[in-house]
């Protein structure tokens, strides 16, 4: 399918995709009875990697579709099932991924861009200079296939080695291009899609060490010299020879302080029972102490999918059942497994509400600058959504105080760290929009509270 037909889809299923995520949300407003529910509730993401060959399984599906409200591509978007061969992309398998994604109102997350594994043959004997075009190639190719529909990008994985020198590891672009490549990434990708979060994703990396020790050196030298990097993600694979370290709240608050977002991108926990169960509660309740944590995503749905399956470390088995870690995972974020009729006095989220008005700040030839205003109803709020629909023409350059993600010309947004408000109380999000020849002001849909 072409970006052009590929978005001419896009925009006329743009309502459709809108109800799900109002749907969506409207079920984290009723009940924090799920994972993705009772996250929103924290003001945070819960996702989970998926493949799409399992798609067609009723059960995935359904499981998936209930329980996550993020999602990333196990495999589907990796440099060698999108550009097999150079300068030709395909990406049936990934489309079907964002588009159940979008079906659904979930947020999906870019993986990867830049990463040493399967990359296709053709890649590795590239020289220095083909090499530097056929990288910035494949990032643009990527990412404007995908432009406006993907919260966050893991721009380059792991590029670092393990073991305590904190050297880069070889690689083909490590050894050609040198240390410039990963700044030289993130420079291309913010220009080809500057909406979203770019990402930098690694292992090993969840405690204070040598190897997150070179990360944090290196984002703190990308902040202060202005290099787009917006978040950093901590791939959180722990077992008994890696258990959730001790300071790992410490080391997530320490790059948060650095002014970027962290997330937990890839976490599974081998082990069973209360002991899993315990270091689960251990990793979301760090998250949660963070505040610039956004979100977590586990790999994968079920453990007999896993690629550590042996060690069953995901929250449902191999039939789909929740094991104990999913009833932690559940308690931690301050959900309830039964939560009866939403609709009983007394339950949670019983009367909230909030309303969305919108304002135009500022206005420029070729572009303007709005405002949308949340305010709470009767009642405090400790989360909320809103949706912007975009004139046709139009396109969002930036937005502040709060999160998008996009089905067409349809933006969602939700709280960035501004959720919790008091009965009548307001907070607002605001973004930089090109007219592209349209003057027209965008329409604010209902606010949902939870």
């Amino acid at each position: 399918m072409s970006m052009i037909v590929r978005r001419l889809s896009r925009a006329a299923t743009a309502g459709l995709v809108a109800a799900a995520a109002l749907t969506a949300a409207a079920h984290s407003a009723e009940a924090a009875d799920t994972l993705g529910s009772a996250a929103a509730g924290q003001g945070r993401y819960f996702g989970t990697a998926v493949a799409a060959s399992h798609l067609g399984e009723t059960d995935y599906a359904a499981t998936l579709d209930r329980e996550f409200s993020s999602v990333t591509p196990e495999n589907e978007m990796k440099w060698d099932a999108t550009e097999p061969s150079r300068g030709s992309f395909t990406f049936t398998s990934a489309d079907r991924i964002v588009d159940h994604a979008q079906s659904q109102g979930m947020d999906v997350r870019g993986h990867t861009l830049v990463w040493h594994s399967q990359l296709p043959s053709w890649v590795s004997p590239l020289g220095a200079s083909d090499l530097r075009t056929a990288m910035n190639a494949h990032i643009n190719g990527l990412m404007g296939h995908y432009k406006g529909e993907i919260h966050s990008w893991d721009v380059v994985n792991e590029a670092f080695q393990d073991g305590g020198s904190g050297a880069r590891r070889s690689s083909p672009f490590q050894d050609k291009l040198g240390d410039g490549f990963i700044e030289e990434a993130f420079r291309t990708a913010r220009a080809a899609d500057p909406a979203a979060k770019l990402c930098y994703n690694d292992y090993n990396t969840d405690g204070v060490n040598a190897k997150s020790n070179a990360v944090y050196n290196m984002v703190k030298d990308f902040k202060s010299r202005g290099v787009p990097i917006d978040c950093v993600g901590f791939q959180s694979h722990f077992n008994s020879n890696s258990p959730v370290p001790s300071d790992y709240r410490q080391n997530l608050q320490r790059f948060a302080d650095l002014g970027v977002d962290v997330q937990i991108t890839e976490l599974d926990i081998e082990g069973s029972g209360s002991a899993q169960a315990a270091d689960y509660t251990k990793v979301v309740e760090a998250c949660l102490a963070v505040s610039r944590c956004t979100g977590m995503t586990v790999w994968g749905v079920t453990d007999k999918y896993s690629w550590r399956s042996g060690g069953t470390p995901l929250l449902f088995d191999g039939d789909y059942n929740e094991k104990p870690a999913y009833d932690a995972v559940l308690s931690a974020l301050g959900g309830a497994g039964d939560p009866g009729d939403p609709g009983d006095p007394g339950d949670p989220g019983d009367g909230a509400s909030c309303t969305a008005t919108y304002t135009r700040t500022a206005d420029w030839s070729s572009g303007y600058n709005g405002q949308v205003t949340i305010t709470a109803g009767a009642e405090p709020i400790s989360s909320w959504t809103a949706t912007v629909t975009l004139p046709a023409q139009q396109s969002v350059s930036s937005l502040w105080n709060g999160t998008p993600t996009w089905s067409g010309n349809v933006m969602t947004v939700r709280p960035s760290w501004n959720g919790t408000l008091a009965a009548g109380a307001s907070t607002s999000f605001g973004f930089t929009a090109a007219k592209n020849g349209s003057d027209a002001a965008p329409t604010v849909g209902s606010c949902t509270a939870s």
